[in-house]
């Protein structure tokens, strides 16, 4: 089995530093296990991208790219649901 391995924008380490402690915790190990499936269940593609997903951890979201050529996955966003989705790169 071929293990994903994960970046991060630098604008989405500030973002999860401004987080609540339990939900920073919630959110890395999420994104931990996006590396063994990049597509848990529970991840949506977003319209209007090719390779650009979505997942939930409470109210907050985690906005990432898969490369599945590269085997990365790049961790784009991490916001709360009523602000992630606005300018959205």
């Amino acid at each position: 089995m071929t293990l994903y391995s994960i970046k991060w924008k630098s604008s989405a380490r500030k973002e999860i530093k401004k987080l609540p402690k339990d939900i920073i915790i919630k959110i890395i190990n999420t994104v931990d296990k996006l590396t063994v499936n990049p597509f848990p269940t529970g991840s949506r593609k977003l319209t209007g991208t090719q390779h650009t997903y979505r997942l939930r951890v409470g109210n907050y979201r985690i906005v990432y790219s898969v490369e599945t050529d590269n085997l990365l996955i790049l961790i784009i966003r991490i916001r709360h649901r009523k602000d992630v989705y606005k300018n959205l790169p």
